[in-house]
């Protein structure tokens, strides 16, 4: 009987210390990050948070078109900001300091090329 009590014990201790190592490896550090955009209407931002959301450790991006920023929360085990960037410059648009990628940004509709004047597409 005494046998059985060590080896519950022992097997409970076993998958506690398991579960929290699990916890710990499941909860990953995130960071934010703020880029001003040159995004002007509904599509830009639903293009734009499109691309992000293909890159491996985004957690999420918002883009608010009255600021022009995105926020984007990420994990900087998996992605940086230069590469958000980048991500974001090569879908046509301005993101901070890099600038947009102009073959990206000839496929946009005319309007977003044009700051949004008639923006039909919203």
């Amino acid at each position: 009987m005494r046998a059985h009590i060590k080896q519950f014990f022992s097997a409970f201790v076993l998958i506690a210390f398991l579960s929290m190592g699990l916890e710990a490896a499941v909860k990953f550090k995130t960071e934010t990050v703020v880029i001003q955009t040159s995004a002007v209407c509904e599509s830009c931002k639903n293009r734009i948070e499109k691309a992000l959301k293909t890159v491996e450790g985004i957690v999420s991006a918002n883009l608010n078109l009255d600021t022009k920023k995105i926020k984007v929360k990420y994990d900087p085990a998996k992605t940086t900001p230069d590469q958000i960037r980048a991500v974001i410059s090569n879908t046509g648009y301005d993101a901070d300091e890099v600038k947009k990628n102009e073959e990206a940004f000839k496929k946009l509709p005319k309007c977003c090329q044009n700051g949004g004047a008639g923006c039909t597409h919203e």
